[in-house]
């Protein structure tokens, strides 16, 4: 028999409130605390605590308070990752950043979801999630939402306030809600 952290990671159905998920959410949360705390006095302490938090950081990770996320183990990004202010990045599934990613402010990454059965809603006790993957060079734009489940390819830059409910191929420029290819990105590799 699965554990309810088991289940989460398989993208099924889960106790949010399993007693694991709980601690392992109030580590993250404690760290969490302790980086927004910093601030952006001392950049290395932040850095830091980042590569403590999660699950992977590759070389020249940059962070901006205030940061927000569940477990933080399930974030791996790759080298020259920036996130600007105010970013949530909600972790119940891996989240998986390619190398010159940027993240503009208030970019919100949801990999968690409620069930559609509404007696399983009712109470919210229960999640269910999928993982979001983003390529290399991938530029989203301040306050888009990316949907759990989303993957984008390569070279692809989203718009700001977009909401991303789809997977994109590379080389594209996305925009809208919900976010549609407006056109291709002409500066390929």
């Amino acid at each position: 028999m699965k554990t309810e952290k088991e289940k989460m990671l398989a993208g099924e159905v889960f106790n949010v409130y399993d007693p694991e998920l709980v601690r392992e959410r109030q580590y993250a949360r404690k760290l969490v605390e302790r980086f927004n705390a910093l601030g952006e006095v001392n950049p290395q302490a932040s850095t830091e605590i980042i590569r403590q938090l999660f699950g992977h950081v590759g070389q020249n990770c940059e962070v901006h308070p205030q940061f927000k996320c569940d477990y933080g183990y399930n974030i791996y990004v790759d080298d020259d990752f920036f996130a600007n202010y105010d970013c949530v990045m909600l972790d119940v599934s891996p989240i998986r950043i390619g190398k010159h990613c940027l993240l503009g402010p208030r970019v919100q990454l949801y990999t968690v979801n409620h069930p559609l059965d509404p007696q399983l809603r009712r109470n919210g006790a229960f999640g269910q999630s999928k993982d979001i993957t983003l390529g290399d060079d991938v530029w989203v734009g301040g306050g888009a939402v990316i949907c759990p489940g989303v993957t984008l390819g390569n070279n692809v830059i989203v718009g700001a306030g977009s909401v991303v409910t789809k997977s994109f191929d590379d080389n594209v420029i996305i925009a809208g809600n919900p976010a549609r290819v407006i056109k291709e990105n002409p500066y390929k590799e």
